[in-house]
């Protein structure tokens, strides 16, 4: 299976839609059955400079594109905190442990590290998304704590981790 890592583009907000509704994707996001394409389209052309989006594609055969995961870092905004940032990311169901979350989080730490040189990367995760955890602690990320009850999931509330990745390279 062949993919590549690109900057998310206006117009892709169709795919990305596709993919939060995505049964086994849709379970562990903060999406909701109802959301429109016209959101995920609107994220993207309001865009500030302290979000760095990428998306992961495929070439259909029949030449086409076809989004397959989508990750993001955001830079606080506030003075203070602007040495950290959060991440979020998601993989389509039939590309899920083939390398496409690695690549995905290569391209965002890359950013963090290297070009924004941030000192901290932090994200929520259920506690039970094992494959998630697996991934983000492949990646240098630690449990940091747990956030009961913090999300509505199938109609119950649950817990999400707290993970955070120090970059004790940026630290004077």
């Amino acid at each position: 299976m062949e993919f590549y890592i690109r900057p998310i583009n206006v117009g892709d907000g169709k795919g990305i839609n596709e993919l939060r509704r995505m049964p086994g994707v849709f379970e562990n996001i903060l999406g909701i059955p109802s959301e429109r394409i016209k959101r995920n389209e609107d994220f993207i052309v309001n865009m500030d400079v302290n979000q760095h989006v990428f998306v992961a594609a495929s070439k259909l055969q029949n030449g086409e594109e076809m989004i397959i995961g989508t990750a993001g870092l955001t830079v606080n905004a506030n003075h203070r905190i602007r040495h950290s940032g959060s991440i979020g990311i998601m993989i389509h169901k039939a590309y899920q442990n083939k390398g496409v979350g690695s690549a995905l989080m290569n391209a965002l730490i890359d950013v963090a590290d290297n070009w924004l040189m941030l000192v901290r990367i932090e994200l929520t995760v259920f506690e039970d998304n094992k494959r998630a955890i697996n991934l983000y602690e492949k990646f240098g990320f630690e449990k940091e704590g747990i956030k009961r009850l913090a999300v509505i999931r199938n109609g119950k509330y649950e817990n999400e981790y707290l993970m955070a990745r120090i970059n004790s390279a940026h630290i004077q």
